[in-house]
């Protein structure tokens, strides 16, 4: 028996270990979230109605004529509408807690790694599970300079704070996202695809909005059988008013309008006519209605047919013109800027004499076009942290996408930089691998969010689905994506203490976990249709884990990028 209440023991004291942990990721995203005032999430701002109706606007504009915030919160010309937007003259120009609010704890003291780390990460930044580098929380050497309260701009010398939970990192991007909404604004229909509704689609009539004909054939009326009534029939679009007398019947095209009084539609298969006597009859028994689509079959006037926040789609399209629009209410695609730092980097030809391709320039882009996205192209800045600063304070951006540069190396300059213009740091160091020092920042004054991804490539596409996946749906207010897990085909070790992000594929019922999945290794993701999120500590052969769609893992050919 001893043995069976140690297991109880034991895996009592993992649940409690397990609340104990999801409290403390609660914990952690109410305090970032107190660094911006704690701001409700906010409905869409409506467009004007007064305005020319179905104006034109270009997609992702951020003021437009016509298009204001709700009542009382009109930004001044040129005011930013996206997140961290401040509504009136005067409102603060930081994001410290508001006055009275309870101010967050300061974290538990953090550390640089020891020696120099180099913008991709060094063994100490983005180690494996095999790696011999300290272990995050482990005791490593400590700088003398007190560490700063969480969220206050940090100078490049104070303490790095502790690294946040994974999944409290994604829950804190995505709601940061979703409490500033960008200002919805109307669209055409042909240039509303991969937008999202800001505003519901509601039936403007019955649909359809008369009793038409399925098939084509023979409307009949009363009993057979029939009398043929002379003349070219009913057809689509030129349907007549006059009602159908009983024991009389009339040809009639799919989609025509039926006359009063008809009974049924029976197809021309199942009909024989007798010209020379100019009667009808079926050949089959005949049921009242068959074949015919009553008027408000599929929708009555009124009823929402799409809510808010669903992707615009063709069929989306489809149904909109179906009932009567010519424009949509959506929200802008969030603009987002990506700057790749690094003097190392090639942009065509072989690696040479200490130079590589930039990997991360050619994929972000289209990438973050799939979430849906405007991007500019992408700007290589190299190591120059006052090329870095000028881009980041003239940038109009909704977000500000980084790579390289977030370690601590004597070129990271993401760090120093963002101190010197007075940016907050919601998030510094995320437990997961690759890709645990990205970070997340608050450009000040109402600036953009900035997320700062890793330079190895994986590590940069762990930072973006962790955090500017689900800060980008956020803004645009795309639902999050449904979480399902997943049983893994075979053991996956992970790191002790922190998730590890595991390129997969789906076989069957199960994820095949992929090889070269190292911080710098981009072919396991480019054979992948998700990510396997494993646990720290790694996990037995089918176990289940959660599973990240890629979002090419549903592509369809008629989009640009896909929209999931």
């Amino acid at each position: 028996m001893t043995p069976h209440r140690g297991d109880a023991r034991a895996a009592e004291e993992e649940r409690a270990a397990e609340e104990e942990r999801a409290a403390e990721e609660e914990r952690a995203v109410e305090q970032a979230l107190a660094l911006v005032a704690r701001r409700p999430q906010a409905p869409y701002p409506p467009p004007d109605r007064s305005g020319e109706a179905g104006k034109r606007t270009e997609p992702g504009t951020r003021t437009e004529p016509g298009v204001h915030p709700e009542p009382g919160t009109h930004p001044e010309p040129g005011t930013r509408t996206g997140p961290g937007t401040h509504t009136a003259p005067g409102a603060p120009t930081s994001w410290a807690p508001a006055q009275g609010d309870p101010g967050p704890e300061a974290p538990e003291p953090g550390c640089r790694p020891p020696g120099p780390v180099s913008r991709n990460g060094s063994a100490s930044a983005d180690a494996g599970p095999a790696d011999t580098a300290p272990v995050h929380g482990a005791g490593p050497t400590h700088d003398p300079t007190p560490a700063p309260a969480h969220g206050r701009s940090a100078s490049p010398q104070a303490h790095r704070p502790r690294a946040a939970a994974w999944d409290g990192a994604r829950a804190l991007a995505e709601r940061l996202g979703r409490t500033a909404p960008l200002a919805a604004h109307r669209l055409p229909l042909d240039r509303a695809l991969g937008h999202v509704l800001a505003e519901a689609v509601v039936a403007l009539t019955d649909l359809p909005s008369f009793d038409t004909s399925a098939m084509d054939g023979w409307v009949v009326a009363g009993p057979g059988p029939w009398t043929v009534r002379e003349g070219e029939g009913l057809l689509a679009g030129r349907g007549s008013s006059e009602p159908l007398p009983d024991g009389h019947a009339l040809r009639i095209a799919t989609g025509a309008r039926l006359p009063a009084d008809a009974t049924a539609v029976i197809r021309s298969e199942h009909a024989h006519c007798d010209e020379a006597k100019g009667r009808l009859h079926a050949t089959r028994d005949v049921v009242p209605g068959q074949d015919i689509r009553p008027r408000g079959q599929e929708c009555r006037s009124g009823d929402e047919l799409l809510p808010v926040g669903t992707v615009v789609t063709p069929p989306v399209l489809g149904l909109a013109a179906a009932a009567g629009y010519d424009a949509l209410v959506a929200v802008p695609r969030p603009r987002v800027d990506v700057f790749v730092l690094g003097d190392e980097l090639l942009t065509a030809g072989l690696p040479r004499e200490g130079l590589i391709r930039d990997a991360l320039g050619p994929m972000l882009a289209p990438w973050l076009r799939s979430l849906g996205a405007e991007v500019a192209e992408p700007r290589r800045l190299g190591d120059d942290a006052d090329a870095l600063r000028e881009a980041l304070v003239t940038s109009d951006a909704d977000l500000i996408l980084t790579t390289g540069g977030t370690a601590a190396g004597p070129v990271d300059h993401v760090h120093p930089v963002l101190a010197r213009i007075g940016a907050e740091l919601l998030i510094d160091g995320v437990a997961v691998r690759p890709g645990h020092p990205m970070l997340l920042a608050q450009l000040p004054d109402g600036g953009p969010c900035l997320v700062g991804l890793p330079g190895n490539p994986l590590a940069a596409v762990s930072g973006l689905l962790t955090l500017a996946e689900p800060l980008l749906r956020g803004i645009a207010g795309r639902p999050a994506q449904d979480r399902y897990r997943a049983p893994v085909h075979e053991e996956v070790h992970a790191h002790p203490h922190d998730t590890r992000l595991i390129p997969v594929v789906h076989r069957d019922d199960s994820v095949v976990p992929l090889h070269y999945n190292g911080p710098a290794m981009l072919r396991g993701i480019a054979a992948a249709d998700g990510l396997a999120v494993v646990p720290p500590g790694g996990v037995r052969s089918g176990t289940e884990v959660e599973i990240l769609d890629l979002p090419w893992a549903s592509a369809s050919p008629w989009t640009e990028g896909c929209f999931t």
